[in-house]
């Protein structure tokens, strides 16, 4: 028989939009991410799984000078009590937290294997023991004397405390990092005894801004030490906006090994970076000759790092060999600042210097006044037991008459002697040996002592001056115990201003410089053959395709590419490809645009002049050094606009400018006529009737006029037979000179004395 089968519970089921179910789950995964395991608490500097690790170790009483544990039994202990997640990822962090490389001061004494700075993993946790350090110590120094709330755990079982009392401004001393969901967080260490100054000088000046705290705080100190070469202001944005980086690059000094030889050792390494990995590096840029000026490189390392790094020849300039190798390897690094917090413990926020030393100072008098109401009912409660101890010492007779007596001699002594409930169980519970003769003496005295600090107590609290000023007191304290003359407490990451370096010559020192002979076909193709190849009869081109020009440089020569837009285009020689094929366009190099052409490319040698000019006529000299560009766009030289167009570009070299038009008609001027320009559209050069500009170069009177025909044949005109065609700059000028070449250019190649000349 068949039966119809309803699902239990029919009645309750709801239709909810998948769209909303989502958002309110994703939500709910996001804030618990965000809450409970990725941003640190601005008050102790600690995410969850830390503050339960530490608190867990002080449970089973592992304070700085205790047997050390093993830290399998604290890994359970933590994940059984109070965090509910895979072993190994508590056993990460606890392992994070006694790495003295890792982390500026550590808060787990290790002993055994917790990895090395070569990037190593740590043992196992069933071999290694932990116990706590004393500044772990002091971050959960009260929290027994209801310095902060606690919550239940997970299971409800137990309690653990939502935030430590924090006795050392944490976040910023030992930094934080981690990934949210859609938030980060990555704040640097820094040094203790500096950010306890600037706090004392926020406790006396409240409204004190970032600006003023870095005199105090001048930027951070990592654990690998290391030198930060930013400008001061960009460190000053950095810490106000809470937002920044740092670029932090290793320490490095040079040794003399005689006779003008030298040794490059570097001594610290950026944080965070694995010293095995950055020799590795290093070792494949040698390999791949990006590293021409290093010759060898040798890792020295024992306890201390030494990275040893030998120069290829004494001539090498150390300085120009480390900017090479910071620019290639990690021995030079960014340190990302994002100080973003959980402000209260509920709102995360992005806060700045300042705002993150008043967040720790506010905690500190949070923590203050609940120790101090803790211990003034400590002290109430102990003077109410004296109290009673008095009057059973002053009447001990009838007290223990009545003790002997009485079958419920409590309420009996209560109501002879008008005692509260907590005196009568205090003298119920009181032992015989004390009462001794000296015992009234004791209690009288013990009496004065705890009613003179309960006065005490209770004038700190109703004043926020004397709070801030024991504040101070404390404050202080871990100064002098984390100072900079203590071997934890010195400060080890220095400030500098990197060096300035030609950009040209760094550049040749990443490349290996060997010659080369630059390869331009018609249609724009370029390649770089290896060595001085004069003959190049035997290349092979494209269909349709030929030689354009072709001249020497070297593998660390800048090339200078001219086109019809008027622009100047920069490419590394280096970046060519090689001459076994028919190469790469132009193109590919340099963003040029789809309607212009390349006129010219040559190999850009410094200091010297360039003349340009457009099709209708006008032009200028331009230093070289302004053609160069710093990006793939390139830099605006010669101003055009359509139908108009860049036509020739020549070196200024010489005292006379010969221009020849389409017209076939060829002037002679002085250069001197010529306006020395960065960028414009220049002066007229000749004047056309009929068609444009085609050719123009410079050249020395006493040396004369030369041009070069499709034969190969050279001509030359003496300043004498030249006279005809002399005049001013704009003139029309007159047929040229019997020979010259049909293609009304000086060269039988387009521009070819560019690249000739040098």
């Amino acid at each position: 028989m068949n039966k119809k089968v309803i699902p239990p519970g029919l009645g309750d089921v709801q239709e909810i939009a998948l769209r909303e179910a989502l958002e309110e789950r994703y939500l709910a995964y996001a804030l618990s991410t965000i809450m409970h395991r990725a941003l640190p608490d601005a008050r102790d500097g600690l995410k969850p799984v830390h503050r339960r690790i530490l608190y867990g170790m002080r449970l089973l009483r592992l304070d700085p000078g205790a047997a050390l544990k093993k830290s399998a039994k604290i890994v359970g202990d933590v994940m059984g009590n109070f965090h509910p997640h895979g072993d190994q990822a508590i056993y990460d962090a606890l392992v994070r937290l006694a790495q003295d490389f890792a982390s500026r001061y550590p808060l787990v004494d290790g002993q055994g294997n917790f990895g090395n700075i070569d990037g190593d993993n740590p043992a196992a946790m069933r071999y290694t023991e932990a116990r706590l350090t004393d500044a772990a110590r002091l971050l959960l120094d009260g929290i027994d004397e209801d310095a902060v709330d606690f919550r239940p755990s997970y299971d409800g079982v137990s309690q653990e405390p939502v935030v430590l009392p924090a006795a050392i401004p944490n976040l910023l001393a030992n930094g934080s990092q981690g990934i949210a969901v859609g938030m980060a967080t990555a704040i640097p260490p820094h040094n203790i005894a500096e950010l306890c100054d600037a706090a004392l000088h926020l406790i006396d000046q409240p409204k004190a801004r970032t600006r003023t705290l870095l005199k105090f705080v001048p930027g951070p100190d990592f654990p690998t030490g290391g030198v930060v070469v930013d400008p001061p202001d960009t460190i000053a944005e950095a810490y106000a906006t809470g937002r920044g980086s740092f670029r932090l690059r290793a320490r490095w000094k040079v040794e003399d090994t005689g006779r003008g030889t030298y040794l490059v050792v570097v001594t610290e390494i950026p944080w965070q970076v694995q010293k095995m990995r950055l020799v590795e590096r290093i070792a494949e840029l040698m390999n791949e000759k990006k590293l021409p000026l290093l010759a060898d490189m040798r890792d020295e390392s024992a306890e201390d790092v030494r990275l040893v790094f030998e120069p290829r020849s004494r001539s090498v300039d150390p300085a120009l060999l480390m900017e090479s190798l910071f620019k290639l390897t990690e021995l030079e690094s960014r340190v990302a600042l994002n100080m973003n917090v959980l402000v209260r413990g509920r709102i995360p926020t992005v806060i700045g210097l300042a705002e993150a030393l008043n967040e720790w100072l506010t905690h500190r008098r949070d923590v203050l006044l609940r120790r101090s109401r803790f211990r003034l009912s400590q002290i109430e409660h102990r003077l109410e037991v004296l109290g009673g101890y008095l009057v059973a010492y002053l009447n001990i007779d009838k007290v223990i008459k009545i003790i002997r007596k009485e079958d419920e001699p409590k309420p009996v002594l209560m109501k002879t002697f008008k005692l509260s409930d907590v005196q009568a169980d205090a003298i119920l519970n009181m032992r015989l040996r004390n009462l001794r003769r000296l015992e009234e003496i004791e209690i009288r005295t013990e009496d004065k002592e705890l009613r003179a600090e309960k006065k005490s107590i209770e004038e700190l609290l109703r004043s926020e001056k004397a709070q801030w000023k024991t504040i101070a007191g404390q404050i202080r304290d871990v100064r002098d115990r984390f100072g900079t003359k203590t071997p934890l407490g010195k400060r080890r990451t220095g400030f500098a201003e990197a060096p300035a370096h030609d950009e040209a010559a760094i550049e040749q020192a990443l490349v290996e410089r060997e010659p080369i002979t630059v390869v331009v076909s018609e249609k724009g193709w370029i390649r770089a053959l290896r060595g001085q190849v004069a003959d190049l009869s035997g290349l092979v081109f494209k269909a349709d395709d030929a030689l354009k020009l072709a001249f020497f440089a070297e593998t660390t020569s800048k090339l200078l590419v001219f086109a019809t837009n008027g622009r100047c285009y920069t490419i590394e020689a280096a970046k060519l490809p090689g001459g076994r094929g028919h190469g790469e366009p132009v193109r590919l190099f340099i963003e040029l645009e789809q309607e212009a052409d390349v006129i010219s490319v040559f190999r850009h040698e410094g200091g010297r002049k360039l003349i340009v000019a457009s099709h209708e006529g006008r032009g200028f000299i331009v230093p070289e050094d302004e053609c160069l560009a710093n990006t793939r766009k390139g830099k605006q030289v010669l101003n055009v606009s359509a139908p108009d167009k860049a036509c020739a570009i020549a070196p200024a070299e010489g005292e006379l400018v010969a221009a020849i038009g389409e017209n076939r008609k060829m002037l002679v001027f002085p250069i001197d006529q010529v306006p020395e320009m960065s960028r414009g559209r220049g002066v007229r050069l000749q004047r056309h009737k009929d068609g444009g500009l085609s050719d123009i170069k410079v050249f020395e009177a006493e040396k004369g006029l030369s041009w070069t025909d499709s034969a190969e044949r050279v001509f030359t005109l003496s300043l004498k037979e030249l006279a005809d065609w002399r005049g001013n700059r704009a003139d029309a000028g007159r047929l040229a000179p019997k020979g010259f070449p049909k293609t009304n250019k000086f060269d039988s190649e387009s521009n070819e004395r560019m690249a000739s000349s040098e």
